[in-house]
Order: C-alpha cells, then sequence, then structure tokens
C-alpha cells in the first residue's frame, strides 16, 4: 500500500464502506443499486470488508471488483462489524467515508446528499432517519414499531422528517481525518459500536446530525424469535458502553431494564409477599394499557390490519433489550453463567 492511500489523499473524494458476511441472497441487488448511486464527477472507490463468507459471497464480490475497478474487497477474519469497518477505514484513500449495509435500499442520491450536507453543516457525522420497507402483514408491525415512540422511545432519529443534532443516526458519513482523530470504531463491541463512536463525537464537542434529505430503508427481520435475539443483543452490548463512558448515551436506554426487573422481583416476591402481587397487578394492568394505546396510535398511523398484531411487536422490543441489558449486568460481556449475546447475528 503506498504512503498517499494510507493518509487518504489520493484525489479520491468519498470511500464506502461495507461490512458484510454472507450475503449471497442480497449482495448483487445491493451492488447494482451501489454502482447505480448518482455521482458528483469526482472519483469514488468502494471497499467490502468481508467477514469469512462460506456461501459465495466472496465469489460474487470477486465478481464485481473484476468488472469495477473502483471495487475492492478485504478480508475481516474477526468476522465482526468494527474490524472490518476499521480496516476499511484505514485503507480508505478518501476524504470523505460513508458507510453503508448490505440490508438497507438506499435513494439513488444517497451518497451524494451525504457529501453536501456533511461541507454544509461542518457536523463530525451527518446521516438520516431510520425508515423501514416491509412486506408481508408481520414484517410491517416489526417495522411500523421500530419506527414507533411507544416501542423505541423518544429517539429522533427514527422520526424521518426531523432535521438538527441527534444522539446517532443510521450509517454515517464523516471526514476520513475526523474519524481517524476520534479513534474508529471500538472493536470490543460486537453491537452498539455505532452508537458508542456517535457519543465519543458528542463528547468530544462534535456534531452528529440528521438531515432528511439522506435517505434510506432499512429492511427489519420479518418473525419475532429473530426480533428478540437482535434486541437482546443490543440491549446486552449496551452495558459495555455505559461502563466504558460511565453514563447512558441517553436515559431512555435505561427503562427497558427498569421494566423487566420490576416484573421479575415483583413476580418473585409475590410468592412470599401478599402485597407483592397486587403491585404485580397495578404495573402488568398498567403496561397493558400501554400497549394498547401504542397499539393503536402506531395503527392508525400505519395500518389497521397491523393492530392485532402490535402489542406482542412492541412489547418483543421492551422486554428482549431489557432482558439483554439485564443479563449483561449479571453475567458481563463475556457470557459468565451459561449467558452469551457474543454469537453472530444479522
Amino acid at each position: 500500500m503506498s504512503r498517499e492511500r494510507e493518509t487518504g489523499t489520493a484525489g479520491v473524494e468519498c470511500t464506502i464502506v461495507i461490512p458484510c458476511r454472507n450475503e449471497a441472497g442480497s449482495i448483487r441487488e445491493f451492488c447494482d443499486s451501489l454502482l447505480a448511486q448518482e455521482r458528483t464527477g469526482e472519483a469514488w472507490e468502494i471497499i467490502f470488508a468481508d467477514g469469512q463468507s462460506d456461501d459465495g459471497t466472496a465469489e460474487i464480490l470477486a465478481g464485481y471488483a473484476a468488472d469495477h475497478p473502483e471495487i475492492t474487497v478485504m478480508a475481516n477474519p474477526e468476522r465482526i462489524v468494527p474490524t472490518g469497518l476499521n480496516r476499511a477505514v484505514r485503507a480508505a484513500a478518501g476524504e470523505f467515508i460513508v458507510r453503508m449495509d448490505v440490508h438497507t435500499v438506499y435513494a439513488p442520491d444517497y451518497v451524494k446528499q451525504c457529501l453536501a450536507v456533511s461541507r454544509e453543516t461542518g457536523a463530525m457525522n451527518v446521516g438520516g432517519a431510520a425508515r423501514t420497507r416491509a412486506t408481508g402483514r408481520r414484517a410491517r408491525a416489526i417495522a411500523a414499531a421500530y419506527g414507533s415512540p411507544f416501542a423505541v422511545g423518544g429517539a429522533r432519529f427514527h422520526f424521518p422528517s426531523y432535521e438538527g443534532p441527534v444522539d446517532t443516526v443510521t450509517y454515517g458519513c464523516w471526514r476520513r481525518d475526523d474519524l481517524l482523530e476520534v479513534g474508529l470504531f471500538d472493536e470490543s463491541l460486537v453491537r452498539n459500536q455505532d452508537d458508542e463512536l456517535n457519543l465519543r463525537i458528542r463528547k468530544a464537542g462534535g456534531v452528529v446530525w440528521q438531515d432528511p434529505r439522506i435517505r434510506s430503508w432499512y429492511t427489519p427481520r420479518a418473525d419475532l424469535g429473530k426480533l428478540f435475539r437482535q434486541y437482546y443483543q443490543y440491549g446486552f452490548w449496551k452495558v459495555a458502553v455505559i461502563r466504558k463512558h460511565r453514563l447512558p448515551a441517553s436515559w431512555r436506554h435505561l427503562v427497558p431494564a427498569a421494566l423487566v426487573a420490576s416484573l421479575v422481583v415483583l413476580g418473585v416476591a409475590s410468592v412470599f409477599w401478599a402485597p407483592a402481587r397486587w403491585l404485580l397487578a397495578a404495573e402488568a394492568a398498567l403496561y397493558a394499557a400501554f400497549l394498547a394505546a401504542g397499539s393503536l396510535h402506531t395503527a392508525s398511523r400505519r395500518g389497521w390490519d397491523l393492530l392485532p398484531l402490535l402489542p406482542a411487536v412492541i412489547a418483543c422490543f421492551h422486554v428482549s433489550y431489557g432482558s439483554g441489558f439485564l443479563a449483561a449486568l449479571i453475567a458481563g460481556p463475556k457470557g459468565r453463567f451459561g449467558l452469551d449475546a457474543t454469537r453472530l447475528t444479522r
């Protein structure tokens, strides 16, 4: 690797970095849409960090790289997102770094808008809202809850029309020099490495900026079992972020754990102490009313046919995240007592 490439001054405006693993079913469609992105007229490059795929993904990417000189494929032997991202960023020649994900559909001007907003605002990280697209009633219900304040709290990055400073954004766009200066992604975090990076940016005085012109649509999981595992991991690894920084990125991250802990404590106490049964019944009734209100609110905006599914979906977001958070407090990140959130899932 040349010194010019190492320092990111090779006349390349933008490097797009994509961590991936075992994406044979999606990678062709993603590559085609990526290559169709509107260009600014300056040089771009694309770096895939492949986590030892064994389903044909690597071979498909090799074919694209052979036909398109702007594409590079590098190995990510650790197989987790932060190591792949960091390898790609260190190898990047671009002035700007734009992160993308295979399981997301991007507007044709996504990258161009990222670069424009970054230059206009001077923010250390810019991105768009967490929009979703889904087909099928169950997947639509999960996508609807993903954008509902009753499921995810008041996180502004879930609201597509919001423009301004936020705690975090979807994916992100940074100047490479800023990203190197702030310290890249924490490779000890299997999950939540993007939230943790954005927390460091804000603690360093930088701004994380959301702009509605930056549009992408995430494809959420389509069943509750996979959703539970995903958000269990998010809750589990959020504890590692809090331990590192001695504070949560937002106090809303503590609410699901408080809910789960209170239900468990009251459930156990009710076996030995009669008043706990009344407290447990009262909390369960209040939570059921909350789920009903949240489901009605969400269904009124996303489709009344989703109403029967939404209470279980919203509860899944809360219980899975809260359970993972509590498991990390009990077990620690290495998964003592048989509790482990380090197994990779999409």
